[in-house]
Parts: structure tokens; sequence; C-alpha cells
């Protein structure tokens, strides 16, 4: 009964330092997670009416409301 109580102490110990101790392992962990999508930056991409291309919308060409890739696409010279 004895040697169960140690063990269980024992395991109680491991998860305190584990989780509790050393600046906390789960805030740690929740703020690395916060750090990585922190760092994620999105990217509006847009479909060229003539040739299908995908590219940036900061890259695009705008005529009549429409998104071209380039200005030959878009019929501009």
């Amino acid at each position: 009964m004895i040697f169960k109580l140690i063990i269980l102490a024992a395991v109680i110990y491991g998860v305190y330092i584990l989780f509790f101790r050393n600046g906390n392992l789960v805030e740690k962990m929740a703020e690395t997670k916060r750090k990585s999508k922190k760092d994620e930056t999105v990217e509006t991409v847009v479909e060229c009416k003539k040739c299908g291309v995908y590219i940036s919308i900061d890259e695009a060409v705008i005529k009549d409301g429409k998104y071209y890739c380039s200005n030959e696409c878009a019929g501009i010279k």
C-alpha cells in the first residue's frame, strides 16, 4: 500500500514539474501557437479573365472591373 502511494506521489510530482514549473509548459506551447498564427500572411489571388492564370491581386491589372494577369491580356498597349 505504501509503495502505491510513493508511486502516486512520484507521478503527481512529475506532472507538477512538467506542466507548472519552469515557466509553465502549457503556456509556452500556447504562446508558440499564437506566434505562428501571427506570422502567417494571407494573400488574395484572382484568375485572369483571358488566360485563366491565377495571380496576386496586388499584381493584377484591372480593366472594366475584371482582373487580368498582364497588359497584353487586358488589351492595353
